[in-house]
């Protein structure tokens, strides 16, 4: 297969380029530094730019870009980057996708468990709507902004990723050295549930969602077992063997990130299960977090 990747130096795409060429595939990196190779494409989604003769006869597409929602305070400039970046760039990308002459058969376009919003212990899967804070409200145009695609015939799917966990990157190696100096401990009053995926089970989901020509439109990207943030914390803790009896106060996450930002991304609850992946045969290599973390962290 041939499979082009926006945000392919990412966290996510980074893993995913890196599969799809071990298993003899070729992947094509989709950024603003990319072009003159022949295995990297350049755009410039806000200029709505893009080399688009480098997509011609690719078998899929998978959209990972999109600006750092944990980059700092979520002021009115960081929202609009964090909503355009998205909703404006998947929108160039679906349009461009439909005018090829030799379109892909298959568009998997990034979304967030965030589209659900702050939730409480309600179950969570792909049938549910959105919340209604600004996050959901991203998710929701973002999603959307995917309809050219769907009308035009490309099978389409949003996948709404959760908590990835790896140890080179994103919310886990920053939870690292904390923990490991024995200063970590539970966020706010811990009850908030985190739906999180192994590193290796979201790049194995996403080419799931490549190869199976039954998934389209909404699909969870999370393990089957969420738990609360006190549950994570203790169970970090002892894969670690360090104590977890520090707490972080809701206030001072507010202070530091913002009501708005800390509410949205350590405080609220969103326990969201993989009905769609599960249901579709997908079998996760890494349902429960002891055994995640056991096995992310052998080498730490």
């Amino acid at each position: 297969m041939k499979i082009a990747i926006t945000g392919s130096t990412g966290l996510i795409g980074s893993a995913l380029k890196k599969s799809l060429v071990t298993d003899g595939h070729q992947a094509i990196g989709i950024s603003r530094r990319g072009g003159g190779a022949a295995d990297s494409v350049h755009w410039d989604p806000m200029e709505q730019t893009i080399e688009k003769e480098k997509l011609e006869r690719v078998d899929g597409v998978v959209h990972l870009a999109g600006e750092n929602i944990a980059s700092g305070r979520w002021t009115s400039e960081q929202r609009r980057k964090i909503r355009d970046s998205r909703v404006e760039g998947t929108q160039f990308l679906s349009e461009t996708l439909c005018g090829l002459e030799s379109p892909p058969s298959v568009f998997v376009c990034a979304s967030a468990i965030g589209y659900y919003g702050a939730r409480e212990d309600e179950l969570l899967d792909e049938e549910k709507p959105p919340g209604d804070d600004f996050l959901a409200e991203v998710c929701v145009e973002w999603e959307a902004a995917c309809r050219p695609t769907r009308e035009s015939g490309i099978r389409t799917v949003n996948t709404r990723i959760g908590i990835v966990l790896s140890p080179d990157g994103g919310a886990l190696e920053k939870m690292l050295t904390p923990f490991k100096l024995g200063i970590g401990g539970r966020v706010g009053d811990g009850s908030q549930y985190m739906s999180w995926i192994a590193i290796d089970d979201a790049v194995r989901g996403l080419r799931h969602c490549l190869d199976n020509d039954a998934l389209q439109g909404p699909v969870n990207l999370v393990a089957p077992n969420p738990v609360t943030n006190l549950e994570f914390t203790k169970t970090l803790g002892g894969v670690l063997n360090r104590p977890t009896i520090l707490p972080v106060p809701s206030f001072i996450l507010e202070l530091v990130l913002g009501k708005m930002a800390a509410q949205a991304l350590l405080l609220s609850s969103t326990r969201v299960i993989p009905k769609k992946l599960e249901e579709s045969g997908f079998e996760f290599q890494n349902p429960d977090l002891e055994g995640a973390l056991s096995r992310l962290l052998k080498h730490n």
